[in-house]
């Protein structure tokens, strides 16, 4: 059985033999430990490959000669997947890691005399546990993700025919034109990703960031690393044409569900994203057998491929009290904007019993 790829031991280590997390690196990592349960905390000096952005909270304590850097965070970096956030003991439940864990996390944080913490897109478990066992005033803070469920529909086939009429056949148009430009899509499960399939992974992932005049976070080293470690977990589609491969996505999966990561091209191709990043997903975890698919953070233009809104929520420690209560009222009103975002997103599905 595949735990989560993103709290696997292999992940953890190719970023740290990188030096993506670390001593020397912007992720510099404290491992908390109480009954042979763990859990990570890293202290940031900014926001970069977070993807909860509380950037106008950090100018709000600017603007009150207040500090609030560094500030302690836990999560799994540089991927805004929801999932567990500790590592049990063996033999141990999340819910008994986080009972151990909690006050040696308390007692860390009062020590430390860092401003804040924050637990990022942690699961339901995980949160739950800290908000009962922490005793420390945390806020809550929703944000609206988009996920896709298989709901029997046996094929693409079947995924299709529960689609308005518009819809099936807009999905339609849009995978015939990448066909008609030559291109064909083929997938490689980890241990089948070579050393050169790899390169050319990495200049498209890198390509991403590039035409936005960024640094990719993760390097090459990382990925090869992770193909040599948990290849169970990765799974690799190329988009190709008669003179070679233009475009690749990276995919990670567990037991029940596919999760899109990283994505490149190295040409122009009209809808080709469309296709890698989604439709070739939806169909890879119906052949699979998967029941969910977790095509990456924000972008509404899932939506109306299939992707419902799901809420995820962060948990926020802010020692300076006034700030606390300036940041959770502001919470409680952005919450609810979620909410009402996220019941309208659900309306505006492209399925014939909302439709």
């Amino acid at each position: 059985m595949l735990t989560s790829p993103f709290m696997q031991t292999g992940f953890w280590q190719a970023l740290a033999d990188n030096r993506l997390i670390g001593e020397g690196s912007r992720w510099p990592m404290t491992r908390l430990e109480a009954d042979g349960h763990a859990m990570p905390v890293f202290l940031r000096h900014d926001h970069r490959g977070e993807y909860v952005f509380d950037q106008g909270w950090a100018q709000a304590a600017q603007r009150a000669g207040l500090d609030y850097y560094p500030r302690w965070v836990t999560s799994v970096p540089f991927s805004p997947v929801q999932g567990p956030r500790v590592w049990p003991a063996e033999g141990k439940s999340y819910s008994d890691a986080i009972l151990a864990l909690a006050p040696v996390l308390r007692e860390h944080q009062i020590a430390s005399h860092a401003s804040n913490w924050h637990l990022l897109f942690a699961d339901d478990t995980t949160r739950a546990g800290f908000l009962e066992h922490l005793q420390l005033p945390l806020i809550q803070r929703l944000d609206c993700q988009f996920f896709w469920e298989d709901q029997d529909y046996g094929e693409f086939d079947g995924f299709l025919a529960a689609l308005t009429a518009k819809r099936r056949k807009s999905i339609r148009s849009e995978r015939a034109k990448v066909i008609a430009q030559g291109i064909q899509c083929r997938w490689l499960e980890g241990s089948q990703i070579d050393a050169s399939h790899w390169s050319f992974f990495y200049q498209c992932y890198a390509m991403t960031y590039r035409v936005r005049g960024q640094q990719p976070y993760l390097s090459l080293g990382f990925f090869q690393q992770l193909g040599q470690t948990q290849p169970e977990s990765l799974a690799l589609c190329l988009a190709e044409s008669d003179t070679g491969a233009v475009a690749a996505a990276l995919f990670f999966k567990d037991d029940t569900t596919l999760y899109g990561r990283y994505w490149g091209s190295l040409a122009e191709v009209d809808c080709l994203h469309f296709e890698v990043c989604y439709y070739q997903g939806i169909e890879y975890a119906l052949r699979h057998g998967l029941s969910g698919f977790d095509p990456g953070t924000q972008g509404e233009h899932k939506l109306i491929r299939g992707f419902a809104p799901r809420l995820s929520c962060s948990l926020h420690y802010v020692q300076h009290e006034g700030l606390r209560e300036a940041i959770a009222a502001y919470c409680v009103r952005e919450n609810e904007h979620v909410k009402r975002y996220a019941e309208a997103a659900r309306e505006a599905l492209p399925f014939k019993q909302l439709a």
